[in-house]
């Protein structure tokens, strides 16, 4: 009997988009796929060693409050799961020890990089080298945005294609980073998977509303270097089909699946491929 590809989604505490990432996964093949809040990886019921897709969807994590997703990273960081002697962390670090994937959208990545694994510089995944902030315009920012994919970057999620078009709906979006040295390593290792650009997804801009946050170097999605952790701000799993085009009721061939399912199909087969 051939192995199933085992994906579990975190919800809980805001988190509002978990059911669009298990639609996404299922849709791009994955045999099991667990909605799971997060008070069961607390209490010993779940464990993240039984997957081998973690997936960080977006929302209104702890209601934004404290910055972005800041008081989440502190809870998976620091809390202690019942009946243990580890904390949640140590699962999670156990699990990119094993080769397995994660993805974090909105405050997914908002989640990955305040605990500090992404972008991982170096194998170091617990210390914090860049954030996301207020967006630039100072206002939440709802609306579809084209992608540039760096062809070069080891991201396992982007092989194959040079771009995407996704909405992006948040208002702490602008990718900075804690000191040029840390840019450079970023820009240096190809980890700026995806940049916000023009139609055409030519050249990454600093242009708004084509940038809508104002990240620097146009940033809208890293990964590390294994390319297995990968966090973006768009949202992939909002566009898994053609209906979901913002103009898919007019005169446009658009095929039947998203562009957003592509990455989704991407882990998926990666971990048939590499994993089972």
């Amino acid at each position: 009997m051939a192995k199933e590809v085992k994906s579990i989604v975190i919800t809980g505490n805001g988190t509002n988009c978990e059911r669009e990432v298990a639609n996404a996964c299922r849709l791009a093949g994955s045999d099991v796929t667990d909605i799971v809040h997060i008070s069961e990886l607390l209490t010993g019921r779940v464990r993240l060693d039984d997957y081998h897709f973690l997936n960080l969807a977006g929302g209104f994590l702890d209601g934004d409050d404290l910055g972005s997703a800041k008081a989440g990273a502190n809870r998976l960081l620091h809390a202690a799961v019942a009946g243990s002697d580890e904390r949640l962390a140590d699962q999670l670090q156990r699990f990119i020890a094993d080769g397995k994937l994660i993805m974090g959208v909105c405050n997914g990545f908002q989640l990955m990089v305040k605990m500090g694994l992404l972008p991982g510089l170096g194998g170091d995944f617990q210390t914090q080298t860049t954030t996301l902030t207020h967006n630039a315009s100072g206002r939440f920012e709802d609306r579809w945005t084209y992608l540039k994919v760096d062809p070069a970057s080891p991201c396992v999620y982007t092989r194959g294609f040079e771009g995407v078009y996704l909405p992006v709906r948040h208002g702490e979006g602008k990718f900075v980073v804690t000191d040029e040295a840390v840019l450079g390593q970023i820009e240096d290792k190809k980890l700026a998977v995806l940049r916000y650009s023009h139609a055409d997804y030519a050249e990454a801009t600093m242009e708004y509303p084509a940038n809508p946050n104002g990240s620097i170097n146009a940033i809208a999605g890293v990964c590390d270097e294994s390319g297995r952790l990968f966090g973006l701000m768009p949202h992939p799993e909002a566009y898994v089909h053609r209906t979901h085009h913002p103009r898919w009721t007019r005169e446009e061939e658009l095929p039947e699946e998203g562009m957003g399912l592509w990455l989704y199909q991407n882990a998926v087969r990666f971990i048939r491929d590499e994993l089972l």
